[in-house]
């Protein structure tokens, strides 16, 4: 996709909502000003319970199904904003139960990143839990939490501490999608690079093709270098109001 939007001289970005809300782009500017400290370790969980057999996420995982794919790649790409940088090495565990919804795919999957500077990064994606959001980088002076962390449909919330004080905030629901197309329209208008853009993409993708296969081989693997790799920051943030609830037309919500 990269290569084709290039040679058609074409832009090319990813769907990243949260690279233009404030709750998350906040927390990485929090992580990166240093008021925790130097960032060591980030941890995060995004369940969903999936009920429907025939829901298009229940499909192979190697056409696009599983939990990773769908929800596990939030927590992926907050790591990476988070700690600024690439992982080096992945490892990994998928587990399902006797439940027929995951015939064909993960229900829950673990992964340990290792960072640059020996920082880890663990999260877990599930479909068969109830539902549950968060992340949260503990630092050497503090720690910062959000929750929830990825949802598009609630307020998002942070809790900061910073050696024994420990402050909270709400982030107000917004609309997640119009930002990141209007940034898209102003990309193209002003002949503009956007940001997410392909490199990001693929920077995931490469990712969550070595958990799967870590998993599948019971091994680490290790990543290779990646180039061209850009970060939100705040200038990214946009605050609209959240959208009132939409007629749905020849389709019933997920």
């Amino acid at each position: 996709m990269i290569q084709a939007c290039e040679e058609a001289g074409v832009k090319l970005m990813i769907a990243y909502r949260l690279h233009f809300e404030p709750a998350n782009l906040e927390a990485a500017e929090i992580v990166r000003s240093g008021r925790i400290g130097e960032p060591r370790l980030y941890e995060a969980v995004f369940a969903n319970w999936v009920t429907k057999p025939d829901d298009i996420r229940l499909g192979p995982v190697e056409k696009g199904g599983g939990t990773v794919w769908d929800i596990g790649i939030y927590c992926i790409n907050a790591a990476r904003y988070l700690f600024r940088s690439e992982p080096e090495e992945v490892v990994a565990l998928s587990a399902r139960g006797e439940d027929p919804r995951f015939a064909e795919c993960d229900e829950t999957t673990g992964a340990v990143l290792r960072f640059p500077g020996e920082r880890l990064a663990v999260f877990t994606s599930t479909f068969g839990t109830a539902d549950r959001d968060l992340f949260r980088v503990l630092g050497t002076e503090g720690e910062i939490v959000v929750e929830p962390a990825f949802q598009f449909n609630q307020a998002l919330r942070h809790r900061l501490t910073v050696g024994d004080e420990t402050s909270e905030r709400e982030f107000e629901k917004r609309d997640q999608v119009a930002p990141e197309i209007l940034h898209f329209s102003r990309c193209i208008r002003e002949d503009r690079a956007p940001e997410p853009d392909g490199h990001e993409g693929q920077a995931d993708v490469r990712i969550i093709q070595a958990i799967y296969r870590s998993g599948r081989e019971r091994r680490a693997i290790r990543l290779a270098a990646v180039r061209g790799v850009s970060y939100p920051d705040t200038d990214q943030e946009a605050e609209l109001p959240a959208p009132g609830e939409q007629e749905l037309v020849e389709t019933e919500a997920p």
